[in-house]
Parts: C-alpha cells; sequence; structure tokens
C-alpha cells in the first residue's frame, strides 16, 4: 500500500475536520499538504496528530484574535498555552527560554479522544514515508534536501532574467509565475532555463 501526498493531505484534511467537531471555532484547513515534509523548531515536532493538534491551537488564537507568539513566532506564550489546554494538550511547568510552551504534548482524555484518528493518521504517514523513501533512492531532490531543509518541501534557486534568485518548491513555481520586482520577468529554475536553450 502506498500513499501518495494528496491521499496524505485528505488524511490530514480529515483529521483537521475531526478536531472541528470537538472545537468548532477552528478555522478550516487552507492547504494541507503544506504541512507534508515540513517540521518546526519552534513546534518541536515532526508531523503527526500532536503536532496537527498545536497547529490547531494557532489556528483558534488566530480566530479568536489572540497573540500566542512572540519572536518571530518562535516564542509560544501563556495565551497560547491557555487554548493548548482547552484542546486537550500538556505542557511542562517551565516555558522554554527560547521557544516558551510550544513543546506541548496529547494529555491522556485527547488521545482517547481521538484515538481512532489518531491511528488512521499514523497509518497514512507511515505509508507515506515508506513511499517516500522509495522515490527518493532514484530521484534528484537537489541540494536543499542534501543540507537538511525545512519548510513546505524542498526549495531550490529561481533566477529572473536581471539574475536575481529566490529560494522556492517547484510546485508553488509550478502554481502561477512570480514575478521580479526589479525587472518584471519571472523567476524560473536554471535547470528548466538551461534544457530550454539546449
Amino acid at each position: 500500500m502506498s500513499t501518495t501526498p494528496p491521499v496524505l493531505a485528505a488524511e490530514l484534511a480529515q483529521a483537521w475536520a475531526d478536531i472541528q467537531r470537538h472545537h468548532p471555532e477552528l478555522p478550516d484547513l487552507a492547504a494541507p499538504e503544506s504541512l507534508i515534509g515540513e517540521s518546526s523548531s519552534a513546534c518541536g515536532h515532526e508531523l503527526s496528530f500532536e503536532r496537527l493538534l498545536h497547529e490547531a491551537v494557532h489556528g483558534i488564537a488566530a480566530a479568536r484574535g489572540v497573540r500566542d507568539t512572540s519572536r518571530a513566532g518562535r516564542y509560544h506564550n501563556r495565551r497560547f498555552l491557555a487554548i493548548a489546554e482547552e484542546l486537550g494538550l500538556d505542557h511542562p511547568e517551565e516555558p522554554h527560554p527560547s521557544s516558551g510552551f510550544s513543546l506541548v504534548t496529547l494529555n491522556p482524555e485527547a488521545k482517547r479522544r481521538y484515538r481512532p484518528t489518531i491511528e488512521r493518521l499514523q497509518r497514512a504517514l507511515k505509508a507515506h514515508t515508506a513511499a517516500t523513501a522509495a522515490d527518493t533512492a532514484r530521484s534528484f531532490r537537489g541540494p536543499a534536501a542534501r543540507h537538511g531543509s525545512s519548510g513546505g518541501g524542498v526549495r531550490v534557486k529561481a533566477v529572473c532574467d536581471c539574475g536575481r534568485n529566490v529560494r522556492v518548491v517547484p510546485s508553488v513555481l509550478a502554481q502561477a509565475p512570480i514575478v521580479c520586482g526589479g525587472c518584471g520577468k519571472p523567476f524560473r529554475i536554471p535547470e528548466v532555463v538551461g534544457a530550454a536553450a539546449g
């Protein structure tokens, strides 16, 4: 059984909907696929249900107009902590010096409540990891992968006609052109430029 990113994205969306059933004010998850392959040092978790619940805390904070982080989103304050407790997340007694109360964990009641959801998501994540590990052995993933890039996928350099460059996930660039503010031309991935010239 292999789980492709769209299938995993659907499982993430379903898990989010399960959280919404218990917390109706939680906004919809706009792009579940953006969480695939992404880890956050501020959150301290790789993708899991616990991480999804952590993100749901931020979603509810945004819906309520609550500023739950500072220091460019790294420090999770006591307002984050209060909402995290509502969603069934436990926390250490003292905040971490740089990330505050970001390292939250599921409490026993939340584990019971979401057990079927957690199990379903774990199966999808395991299948996705196995499928992607097989793909990596025979495909080029770019220099960012070799250097442990974090974020919503492997970023590569895209250039414009005036020589400026940006790092971008190829699938994002494929959705619509990203235009340079200097020359007004779209950014392109150099390998594509070289192939077109040849």
